[in-house]
């Protein structure tokens, strides 16, 4: 049975991750980019200006989150692991011109990212409880009037939490926590779920909370410990972005080195499907926690989206493939792909201290993608349900981890199979959300357009200060 469903599994993946979708994931940038005025360019300055200006927080008795809590628990879920082992797997299978091709796509996640959060917020509505709730659901409901799409993008978005947000970065948690320090992945298990859970019982508040002082700690250090790497090899980093274009239109199979298989169409397809699955843009995930936020006007939110889209992808992920390239590695290892080809590439420039960097690095991204996650499954589940389930998919999550952290300990010799078939799953429905949000987004473009417009002239009258 579950090698039946594993092969069709494979058949709707090259699909939802193969160049058709791609196309459309990049040409509905493209188009958005273009009927919009380029806003990924044409606000980048005042992006700068509301993501490190003063902040607002919430109104009294309000349960909405301040516009920059909003984004850290989105960049919560969205830097993860893919930015250490998704990356590294784009080099090995594309070669260094994937890069380019991730920093392309991410050129226009910017304002795909920027529409869509934009959406959420002008299609947002109240639950039970009090909380906002908002993301492609409510836009294809509230706003194109399609419910049955809605369901579908919140059944994808609930399925696809279990693996992509639970198990397996639990078990990423795990890995990185054993590999720079030795300790017993079911120890890890406990503690993760016991500090899981402390916080998603608070609920988004309390959620918030952590992650806007984690998610920039988190960057700042992953950043600065690649920056020592590239500083050290400094002298080979022109050549390592020489060959990152160079190969990006031409066979890399001509680079010294190269592996078999690598060609310009794995450069592409690659480098782009790794890029989306980094940043998230398009598939419509971190527009579920920026509906929460305490804001004035949906485009001001959106702005958020691009800081999102430009720090995920074109430093971190730009700051791991580097490293990846600079030090050699992705030649000198031809073997090695995922988070063990960025471990050897910063022990390559920092000796053991790559290794606790780069473990640390991978336990963060993992451990807040977990936190990010939970909201995205509680909106899908609250969706689909009603607020009554909250208290059980708690739970799930809680389990899920256990599971996904202590899987050989809890599950025994068929916890490497699980976890394999769990993420090759949650793989596919990720992208399977990205269809009916992405529909969504095309035929709501005129909507879009129409509060873009209400932004810009609100700003020149003065009414919208930034």
């Amino acid at each position: 049975m579950m090698e039946t469903i594993m092969y069709y599994n494979g058949i709707i993946n090259s699909f939802v991750w193969g160049p058709w979708m791609l196309l459309f994931l990049v040409g509905t940038g493209i188009y958005l980019t273009l009927i919009l005025g380029i806003p990924q360019l044409r606000y980048f300055g005042i992006v700068w200006k509301e993501v490190f200006g003063k902040k607002s927080g919430a109104s009294a008795g309000d349960k909405s989150i301040s516009s920059f809590a909003a984004m850290a628990t989105a960049m919560a879920a969205t830097v993860g692991t893919g930015n250490i082992a998704g990356v590294a797997t784009a080099l090995h299978l594309g070669g260094p011109g994937a890069l380019v091709w991730m920093l392309a796509s991410a050129l226009f996640g910017m304002c795909t990212k920027f529409g869509e959060v934009a959406l959420a917020v002008h299609f947002r509505q109240k639950d039970e409880h009090g909380d906002w709730r908002g993301g492609t659901m409510y836009i294809l409901e509230h706003g194109a009037g399609q419910k049955w799409l809605a369901v579908v993008f919140a059944v994808f978005a609930f399925l696809a939490s279990f693996g992509i947000g639970a198990a397996v970065q639990a078990n990423s948690t795990a890995e990185g926590l054993q590999i720079g320090f030795g300790i017993d992945p079911l120890y890890s298990g406990v503690v993760l779920a016991i500090m899981v859970g402390l916080v998603i019982i608070g609920g988004l508040q309390s959620l918030s909370t952590v992650t806007t002082y984690l998610v920039p700690f988190m960057a700042i250090f992953y950043v600065v410990g690649s920056i020592i790497v590239l500083a050290m090899h400094a002298s080979a980093i022109p050549a390592a972005i020489s060959s990152a274009f160079r190969y990006a239109c031409t066979d890399p199979m001509a680079m010294p080195g190269a592996l078999a298989g690598w060609t310009v169409k794995e450069a592409i397809t690659k480098g782009i499907a790794r890029g989306v699955f980094s940043n998230e843009a398009g598939l419509g995930s971190a527009p579920m926690v920026h509906a929460t936020a305490n804001v004035d006007h949906p485009v001001r939110q959106g702005l958020y989206g691009i800081f999102e889209v430009f720090m995920d992808t074109i430093i971190i992920c730009s700051m791991t493939a580097l490293v990846i390239i600079s030090t050699g590695t992705l030649t000198g290892q031809p073997g090695l792909t995922g988070a063990q080809l960025s471990l050897v590439a910063f022990e390559a420039g920092l000796g053991a201290t790559g290794k606790y960097i780069l473990s640390i690095g991978l336990a963060l991204f993992a451990f807040t993608t977990i936190l990010g996650w939970y909201w995205y499954a509680e909106t899908a589940s609250t969706y689909l349900l009603g607020v009554w389930f909250k208290p059980f998919m708690k739970v799930i999550w809680i389990v899920l981890i256990l599971i996904g952290a202590a899987g050989g300990q809890i599950l025994g010799t068929g916890a490497t199979a699980f976890l394999t078939n769990l993420w090759d799953l949650a793989d596919t429905l990720n992208g399977l959300m990205a269809i009916p949000n992405l529909i969504g987004l095309v035929l709501l473009s005129g909507v879009l357009r129409k509060v873009v417009s209400d932004f810009d002239a609100k700003r020149k009258s003065g009414e919208i200060r930034l």
